[in-house]
């Protein structure tokens, strides 16, 4: 992030304004959206940043690409970065105001990391027993590592919890390499 202050106070100000009209469930929906597009397409990532392009054809170009796709509130959002000349930051708004988002709906977030892709009964199985754990609703995001061999690595906030093969065949090397059976000679 660039300037994660500048994004969290916009986001502050589109999450209250959002509650205040009764429409935080829509704009999260319209953020999640931008994410998407900002991470996906580095074109809009370009328009938006470029110094070149005047706020006015911007406003027409986000127009054209979002239109009927986002709430009032939203459309209404990005114009005024645009007229204020923030639009460049759109893609890390968007980012803090999911995290603000989460911790206003009590969410947390949590990266799944597999040897193989799970089922979704496991997932949702893991996903009970991770919420029952934290006390809160879990959003997990999954991937597939098959440098981890099998088992799974968990990564929530700063905590990691990994029970993968990799980390014990790690855990194994180390104990032959420092032999516990053999005593040292000083």
């Amino acid at each position: 992030m660039q300037n994660p202050r500048l994004a969290g106070r916009y986001a502050k100000s589109l999450i209250d304004l959002a509650v205040e009209k009764n429409q935080l469930e829509a704009v999260h929906s319209d953020m999640l959206l931008l994410k998407a597009i900002t991470r996906s397409n580095a074109d809009v990532v370009a328009l938006l940043r470029s110094p070149v392009i005047k706020a006015d054809k911007k406003v027409k170009i986000l127009g054209a690409i979002l239109d009927g796709k986002i709430s009032a509130i939203t459309s209404g959002f990005i114009r005024l970065l645009t007229v204020k000349g923030r639009e460049g930051i759109l893609d890390e708004i968007a980012a803090a105001f999911e995290e603000q988002y989460n911790v206003l709906k009590n969410i947390t977030r949590v990266k799944l990391t597999t040897a193989t892709p799970l089922e979704s009964g496991l997932l949702a199985l893991i996903r009970e027993k991770v919420e029952t754990s934290a006390g809160r609703k879990v959003e997990i995001e999954t991937s597939v590592n098959p440098d981890i061999i099998g088992g799974f690595v968990l990564e929530t906030g700063n905590e990691l919890f990994d029970a993968s093969i990799l980390r014990d065949l790690k855990d194994i090397k180390k104990q032959f390499l420092k032999n516990i059976y053999i005593p040292e000679i000083r």
